[in-house]
């Protein structure tokens, strides 16, 4: 899986509730009712913005939205700082415009808020400018506050060398963290550290017990990597039923190397133990029936 894979990118545009300020207060209020009215009048455009974001009650106005938001995030409020640059970086009620959203971004990263560091780690990641170094910088800031998905990013760039030294226990510390945290990625790249003895000492059953997590969140590539496993009987007993099963639930992906894999061992089969691979198959893919 090449860098690019690996890096999460979530499109959805997540908006999160802050607090800003306006400029229609009595000049005789106090210091204690002027941050109530911030308050208030924060909620107030904070929800207004959600309203048209999702279309509640109104019809759905991106550009609405935004003008709200906009209200909010000019007053310096973090969280709403954020979501105008998700606004701009996806183009949702403006024109699509990387300066515009880096400069948001950019803003809230500053005030510390971690979901904006993250994602403005990604921005100078793939280019706007690409500078790896500061990608690293940021995503250490949000990884620091426990943000999963900056965690796994950093160890990404760990694993490949790209604006830090190339170091496989960095990144292996920095996979653990987001997986523990259940980021189905960094459970199913922490899985191929442990498989191929990047960073630890190699130990199949440990690589068994992150892809399955990961494999139970929808993950196709830890799907497949199970099926491998139980295949060679690597880290569990060897079983090509198992097998079979698992190779078959990645295959709804779309992905035509789990399907080659899934008929290929579908020839070590009986005709019993393929029907009982077929029945797994799809008691496994009602519950866990691949996201990626």
């Amino acid at each position: 899986m090449n860098t690019l894979q690996k890096i999460i990118v979530w499109i959805a545009v997540c908006i999160s509730f802050g607090g800003c300020s306006t400029d229609k207060r009595n000049k005789n209020t106090t210091d204690g009712q002027a941050s109530a009215a911030t308050e208030s009048d924060a909620s107030e455009e904070y929800l207004r913005g959600e309203k048209y974001y999702y279309g509640r009650g109104v019809e759905q106005d991106y550009a609405e939205a935004v003008k709200w938001y906009r209200k909010a995030a000019e007053q310096g409020d973090a969280r709403c700082q954020n979501s105008l640059g998700l606004m701009y970086y996806n183009g949702l009620g403006v024109e699509q415009d990387y300066a515009e959203a880096m400069k948001w971004f950019r803003k809230a990263a500053e005030q510390g808020l971690a979901d904006a560091q993250n994602r403005l780690g990604r921005v100078y990641f793939y280019g706007v400018p690409q500078d790896y170094a500061e990608a690293a910088k940021w995503f250490r800031k949000a990884a620091e506050q426990e943000n999963a998905e900056a965690q796994f990013n950093l160890g990404v760039l760990y694993e490949d060398g790209r604006g830090v030294e190339q170091d496989y226990a960095e990144t292996v510390k920095w996979f653990r963290k987001a997986a523990e945290q259940g980021l189905a990625n960094a459970q199913y790249n922490l899985g191929l550290m442990y498989s191929n003895g990047h960073g630890v000492e190699q130990d199949y059953a440990e690589a068994v017990k992150w892809y399955r997590k990961a494999a139970e969140q929808g993950d196709a590539g830890a799907q497949s990597n199970l099926g491998v496993l139980y295949e060679y009987g690597r880290g569990v007993e060897q079983d090509y039923v198992e097998a079979y099963a698992w190779f078959a639930v990645a295959a709804t992906s779309g992905d035509r190397e789990p399907e080659k894999e899934r008929d290929r061992i579908k020839e070590k089969l009986s005709e019993s133990e393929l029907a009982k691979g077929q029945q797994r198959a799809t008691e496994l893919f009602n519950k866990y029936g691949s996201h990626y």
